[in-house]
């Protein structure tokens, strides 16, 4: 079997590589990295196990936005990275990222959550302005260190702001409900930005009753100027019911439901670029981790594509 014939195979929806796909619109890439997670590892092996899981989406339509991502849809496999240190990680992948950004919108599978600061930092080079972004978490990611290291899954927030990758007015964290001291708790939304925690959003389902999220978002990106919109999506912001494979699972999140209504309705909003992480298969139950992963990255592609008129 070529190599291509086999990535057709291990692909996101089994779509082409972007090697035979140069053109694409929309790209996936995997970062098989979980060497900065503060439980449990496993999520290096996220990448594959998202794949596979999206291969249930391939006969059909998106039902509620009506179309596929057949002919739109490349798959970069994984970067290369070394099992080294974060730094040593990060080194490797910058240099990888400004091509793909030329080329397509990019959903990145994680991963740990420490992937997304240097994902940041090529999006605000390549982009030249700082981004608002979305991130669903059950964890506020604003600690100033790792557990004595500068640096890890838990402080790519307080670094992103730290750096002007972001605009803080323009960033919104939905989901959050760990343990954390009131410093970290509150980072975002002392630096001008909302907290919309799992508490918040206990009994609430449906467009109708999530809409005042999604609206409180569109006011504020549209303030701002619209600045470009980015969307970090952890996986640990369900509920360990619906989302048991993930490295700190921490009871009390959102539902499947919720978090596709979001990302469905969010997806009238253009955004340059996604992540999914801290999917840990060694932990999963039945897939289903892996499952609500794909499931979300299919829906924010062809929410996506729809909005771009492709």
């Amino acid at each position: 079997m070529t190599g291509f014939a086999y990535l057709a195979q291990t692909s996101f929806l089994r779509c082409p590589s972007t090697h035979a796909a140069p053109a694409a619109p929309f790209a996936v890439a995997g970062l098989a990295w979980d060497g900065s997670v503060t439980n449990r590892p496993g999520a290096r092996f996220a990448p594959a196990a998202i794949r596979q899981a999206s291969h249930t989406l391939c006969d059909g339509t998106h039902p509620l936005f009506g179309l596929d991502l057949d002919g739109v849809l490349a798959d970069a496999g994984d970067l290369p990275l070394p099992n080294t240190s974060l730094e040593g990680m990060r080194a490797a992948l910058m240099p990888q990222l400004p091509a793909l950004l030329q080329r397509h919108r990019m959903a990145w599978l994680g991963g740990d959550h420490s992937v997304t600061l240097p994902l940041l930092r090529a999006y605000r080079a390549h982009l030249g302005q700082p981004l608002g972004v979305v991130h669903f978490d059950a964890h506020c990611d604003t600690w100033e260190d790792h557990f004595g290291e500068p640096s890890g899954h838990g402080t790519w927030v307080w670094e992103a702001i730290q750096e002007g990758l972001v605009d803080p007015v323009c960033f919104t964290q939905i989901g959050i409900r760990s343990a954390a001291v009131p410093e970290a708790r509150d980072h975002v939304r002392t630096q001008g930005g909302q907290i919309f925690t799992a508490r918040d959003l206990r009994g609430q389902d449906g467009p109708a009753a999530l809409a005042p999220v999604v609206q409180a978002i569109r006011q504020r990106w549209e303030a701002q100027g619209r600045p470009p919109l980015y969307l970090s999506l952890d996986i640990d912001c369900l509920d360990p019911a619906f989302a048991p494979g993930t490295g700190t699972p921490e009871p009390g999140g959102l539902s499947s439901s919720q978090l596709l209504t979001l990302v469905e309705e969010l997806c009238a909003l253009p955004f340059v670029g996604m992540d999914c992480v801290e999917v840990a298969p060694p932990y999963d139950h039945a897939e289903l981790s892996s499952l609500a992963a794909a499931h979300a990255v299919w829906t924010w592609l062809c929410g996506q594509r729809r909005l771009a008129g492709l």
